[in-house]
């Protein structure tokens, strides 16, 4: 893999959030950038962002659920800086409410930003990558791909579909010996503007499920895969807690989340729903990295840092764990 500061980086949902925070890094190592979203103004604003932090930019205004219009994003790169080197799928929307009360077309509208507009962000970049031989698809899902919550069916089942979709890339692409690399990145809750975004039926502003991290997390390890392409990186300890319970007891989370009502009373705000969302259009105004949930949110993940980026150390210490623990129950056996 190329260098980050010799990189021609795509990120899709660029103009807030992890999306506008993996910008601003990719450009303090040098990177050439072309950022796509919906918010022609905000991405330019972005843009200048960029430059000032010594990348180079470009924008291409993108709705990642038209696939013309990603198949064009991905045509924009090329023409303007010759190749892509890697390519991040992070649009996101959502809409919080039950299955009940959440509306067909709001669902639908979900699934065409997530889920399909990473596959379009995938089905896009392909046929650069693969001509070339070289290069990484980031594709950020979310802890949620591996366990879902209620009040966000439709945004768990798309980053379901992320994971599923990817995995089988994943085989066809090292199937082919293409040497094109796929990365799944799967953050904890993190502190953006998406929750104050939402489309909201829960009687007030959505709430992240703690713990809460800041993007900085999840875009470092963005950065991360682009040079150092992993399988799966969790993103915060909160993250892999939940995995880990998920493939240990589905049922016993279940009662978890289920007791005094605790994931559905932790999804909400006592903040009354402004009626304003990005869900079928771009809200106004330049963006933001960050949301309204920083003062309890987490500004680094040793885990994330020290173990999932690094297998062999994650190995080692689930061994140890293990030898523990068998240790201790011949002991106490005697």
């Amino acid at each position: 893999m190329r260098p980050i500061g010799e990189q021609i980086v795509v990120i899709t949902g660029a103009s807030s959030g992890i999306g506008r925070e993996t910008a601003h890094q990719f450009g303090e190592r040098g990177a050439a950038v072309v950022l796509a979203a919906r918010n022609e103004a905000a991405l330019r604003e972005v843009a200048r962002e960029v430059e000032r932090l010594g990348g180079r930019a470009a924008v291409v205004a993108t709705d990642v659920a038209e696939w013309p219009q990603v198949e064009r994003l991905a045509a924009a790169a090329v023409a303007r800086f010759g190749r892509i080197d890697t390519w991040v799928n992070n649009a996101a929307a959502s809409a919080y409410g039950t299955v009940e009360v959440l509306t067909v077309e709001e669902i639908e509208r979900v699934i065409q930003v997530i889920l399909l507009g990473q596959i379009y962000g995938m089905k896009a970049a392909l046929p650069h990558l693969k001509r070339q031989g070289s290069g990484t698809i980031v594709n950020v899902a979310s802890a949620l791909a591996v366990r879902a919550v209620p009040l966000q069916s439709a945004y768990c089942a798309a980053k379901h579909g992320i994971k599923g979709f990817t995995e089988a890339l994943r085989l066809e692409l090292a199937h082919e010996r293409s040497g094109v690399a796929v990365t799944l990145i799967l953050p904890s809750s993190v502190n953006t503007p998406l929750f104050g975004h939402a489309r909201s039926k829960l009687g007030g502003k959505p709430h992240p499920v703690p713990p809460v991290y800041e993007p900085r997390v999840v875009a470092e390890a963005i950065l991360f895969a682009a040079e150092h392409p992993r399988r799966d990186i969790v993103v915060g300890g909160g993250g892999k807690l939940l995995t880990a319970l998920e493939a240990l007891s589905p049922a016993l989370l279940d009662r978890y989340m289920l007791r005094d009502g605790r994931l559905f009373k932790q999804q909400r705000t006592d903040q009354p729903d402004d009626g304003e969302d990005n869900l079928f259009a771009p809200l106004g105004g330049t963006g933001a990295t960050t949301g309204a949930f920083g003062q309890r949110s987490k500004s680094t993940s040793p885990y994330t840092r020290y173990l999932e980026q690094h297998p062999h150390r994650k190995r080692a210490l689930l061994g140890a764990a293990a030898a523990g623990a068998v240790a201790l129950a011949r002991r106490v056996g005697r």
